[in-house]
């Protein structure tokens, strides 16, 4: 943080302060101070760690009264330490009790690693939920312009309320127009009456009403209540009602149905390592994560995407909170669509394009990211397309590690071991960053590169030696001398010194060849 880096430059592992003795009073005002002085910025217990306050008297020989005799202590400065003297520290001593001791108030910080001092809110919970909440819309009605999404996206209580209301204020609704049918007709006043014709046979109050209309809206047909051709207003209402209720139960039955077969729980069954590691893959660093589907159906047409949150800030001072990176898992190579019949670990290289490039093992530990992957697909079974999604923290990425293998070949078949899913274990791999593993390596290349070239260039110089050897030894055998015949040249020239060259050759043609 640049709060922290501005203002405490170095902090110690533990630091303890020596604090003046300050009366009750003095202490509240001490404290309301450095409250003020603070100024809601940050708060000090997370920057330097716990407060840990003990009280405890000071025995009456410490060297803190004029009295004594002894010198005044000193700060590690060479400064006196105060003293107190009048009123308040005697009114203090006499507060101390028998001991003659004085409450002396020691603040002990305890600097705290900075992962365990705050703890990041994800975007993303590990099973998957974004934890994303909206207030403040002002436009609600645009919910209601699909009504048909909103109702799925309801929890399942509110599903099943608005299922049963539905059905329950129209048959309330209709049931009501029925017996005000009758009430106006005044079948109700005829009910003994046989030479009288009623709207809807055998209705005789609001219960019936209510029965016959959901008989009409079910299609049930008992056949004891029906409307006779004696009450056009009633054919009208049975038909308004007929096709009113068709609506109703298309919608609804749709919505419960589209509800049932949502695939967000098939997401349950497609599960994520619980970390994330980095090691070497083919000599270069690698971030690795695992996925399995535990069901037999496979997910057809899976891909694998992978999103790297962090905020950040642009050249023209732009701070954007959350930005999202991508993470490239194979999609240039094609390895992004999986064929997840088991287990699988997806890597991702650390190259100039990644935005992990430059980060080390000690960044790591200090960097503030999340990770988030996401894998689509289509389930078998249904042939709706299912997500499934997790994330990582900077705390959940391991340096240096490795996913232990989980399959092994058994008679006939392979057996996954899925209680290996989520175990790594500690392989060598460099701490520096995949920039800094590049230049070492080109370096390496380049110093391998110049001194082959330059073993070369020598070479030819040599040969020219040994070329000249022969004539040099022609010209000696014509004045009488022995000849001499030089092999290995190159060799003998890089061992030996030129004085000592004409006392390693040979007189023998075949021991030179030999």
């Amino acid at each position: 943080m640049a709060l922290e880096n501005s203002i405490f430059p170095s902090r110690p592992d533990s630091l303890s302060l020596p604090v003046e003795e300050k009366g009750e009073g003095e202490e509240v005002e001490v404290a309301a101070k450095a409250t003020a002085t603070t100024g809601g910025v940050f708060n000090l217990s997370e920057e330097l760690g716990h407060v840990v306050t003990a009280r405890r008297r000071r025995p009456p020989h410490l060297p803190w009264s004029r009295s004594t005799g002894r010198s005044r202590p000193s700060w590690p400065s060479g400064r006196p330490m105060p003293t107190r003297s009048g009123r308040r520290s005697r009114g203090r001593r006499r507060r101390g009790g028998a001991s003659g001791g004085t409450p002396l108030t020691t603040f002990v910080f305890v600097s705290l690693p900075a992962r365990a001092r705050r703890k990041r809110q994800r975007y993303v919970e590990k099973n998957g939920r974004c934890n994303v909440q909206h207030g403040n819309m002002r436009e609600t009605y645009r919910y209601l312009t699909d009504i048909f999404t909103t109702l799925v996206d309801l929890n399942w209580r509110c599903s099943l309320f608005v299922f049963v209301m539905a059905y329950a204020v129209t048959w309330l609704f209709f049931g009501a127009i029925w017996y005000l049918i009758a009430y106006c007709r005044g079948d109700l006043d005829h009910l003994e009456d046989e030479n009288w014709t009623p709207c809807v046979n055998n209705v005789n109050g609001f219960i019936s009403a209510f029965l016959f209309s959901i008989e009409t809206e079910t299609t049930i047909g008992y056949g004891h209540r029906v409307i006779t051709d004696q009450c056009p207003v009633g054919t009208m209402l049975l038909l308004l009602q007929a096709i009113l209720g068709s609506m109703v139960n298309a919608f609804m039955v749709g919505c419960m149905f589209v509800k049932i077969s949502q695939p967000n729980k098939r997401a349950e069954t497609l599960v994520f390592s619980k970390h994330a590691v980095i090691s070497l893959r083919d000599d270069k660093l690698c971030l690795m994560f695992r996925v399995g589907d535990l069901r037999s159906s496979h997910i057809v047409g899976a891909n694998m995407r992978a999103k790297l949150i962090k905020s950040k800030q642009t050249q023209e001072g732009e701070f954007i909170p959350l930005d999202q990176t991508d993470i490239s898992v194979g999609f240039e190579t094609g390895d992004d669509r999986l064929f997840l019949v088991s287990p699988l670990v997806i890597s991702h290289e650390i190259d100039a394009h990644s935005p992990f490039w430059d980060m080390s093992q000690s960044q790591l530990e200090k960097e503030d990211f999340e990770i988030v992957v996401i894998l689509e697909g289509m389930v078998e079974a249904t042939g709706m397309t299912c997500q499934a999604r997790s994330s990582y923290l900077a705390e959940e990425v391991l340096w240096g590690h490795r996913f232990s293998p989980m399959m092994s070949l058994a008679e006939g078949f392979f057996d996954v071991d899925y209680g290996a899913f989520h175990h790594t274990f500690e392989v060598d791999t460099p701490s520096c960053s995949a920039r800094e593993l590049s230049l070492a390596a080109a370096r390496l290349d380049a110093h391998l590169y110049w001194s082959i070239s330059s073993r070369l260039d020598e070479e030819p110089t040599l040969a020219n030696q040994a070329a000249k050897q022969p004539d040099s030894g022609s010209a000696n055998s014509k004045a009488g001398e022995p000849t001499f015949i030089v092999g290995e040249m190159t060799d003998i020239q890089e061992q030996t010194g030129p004085g000592e060259l004409n006392g390693s050759v040979a007189t023998d043609q075949s021991e030179s060849e030999a």
